[in-house]
């Protein structure tokens, strides 16, 4: 029986097969697909330990895949590796240096995947680290004033205020990359 599911969400199967193929056997059970939208279905069902995400897929985008995982706790608790032959515009749209997941540049060796697997679990325990500390900051105000709906307008104000950021992060990222472009 595996120890682990890996979830490996690349459209090319190639690198499905490589991953699988440079595992250690007995030890991984890989779950493959295709496409994000296979992907974010199997993320679903198959109670993955680990998930290995390409950047670049079709109908539904690396990108949009890693958004849908960032709003599920249940998802973002599970170690990413994200994958690309093509780390500039990874980092155009996630800035580095990339704190909660691990990063696997195209073409890997055996001893690269393994590392990636490895640095991509330590991440996650950050993130759980960082998520544990920030709850009972968030229960211990509430506690006192017992006021759930005003507790939630907060929450609500917080979750908006994240998006403004993110979305902030991204433009400064795209104004960065348009400046690199110019001096060069």
């Amino acid at each position: 029986m595996s120890n682990r599911t890996i979830v490996v969400i690349d459209d090319s199967m190639v690198i499905r097969r490589t991953v699988k193929d440079m595992l250690p056997p007995g030890k991984f059970e890989v779950v493959e697909a295709k496409d994000g939208l296979q992907g974010m279905e199997l993320l679903k069902t198959a109670n993955p330990q680990i998930i290995m995400l390409d950047f670049f897929l079709p109908k539904m985008s690396g990108w949009d895949v890693y958004q849908e995982i960032q709003k599920s706790p249940e998802l973002r608790s599970i170690p990413l590796l994200l994958m690309s032959g093509r780390k500039d515009e990874v980092t155009d749209k996630i800035p580095e240096p990339f704190e909660y997941f691990a990063f696997l540049e195209k073409p890997f060796d055996q001893k690269q995947l393994v590392q990636g697997i490895r640095d991509a679990m330590e991440r996650s325990k950050k993130l759980a680290q960082v998520l544990q500390q920030s709850a009972p900051q968030q229960s211990a105000v509430a506690t006192p004033s017992g006021d759930s709906a005003e507790v939630a307008k907060l929450n609500a104000r917080i979750a908006h205020l994240e998006g403004e950021v993110d979305k902030l992060k991204k433009q400064m990222n795209q104004l960065v990359a348009f400046i690199k472009k110019k001096l060069n």
